[in-house]
């Protein structure tokens, strides 16, 4: 297995049962995660970036959460609007985006 040089989390409030509701997940966490997904592609970056939906990370009232590792950086309030900043400026400009941070 190839290791990823970073690795995102995203909150879609997913539960075990595989049933996706709660906060992230209506304020478009799924959205999110799917236009990391189209960015990854796009960029050829499937190899070197792993993405991966999660459930509650516990401070709902900052989601959608994403969090982006090995770097720990945490983000809130995320749209998908800001996906492609994100992609940018942190994961091949390696700067945080400081107005998402949390």
């Amino acid at each position: 297995m190839q290791k990823p040089e970073h690795h995102i989390f995203i909150c879609t409030s997913s539960r075990p049962n595989g049933q996706q509701k709660g906060f992230c997940h209506s304020k478009e966490g799924v959205e999110v995660m799917m236009r990391f997904m189209e960015e990854i592609e796009e960029r050829e970056l499937g190899g070197e970036i792993f993405i991966n939906n999660t459930g509650c990370f516990g401070i709902c009232e900052k989601g959608p959460i994403v969090v982006v590792y090995p770097d720990n950086v945490w983000y809130g309030s995320v749209t998908p609007d800001d996906v492609e900043e994100i992609m940018d400026e942190h994961i091949e400009g390696g700067n945080v985006v400081e107005r998402l941070l949390i």
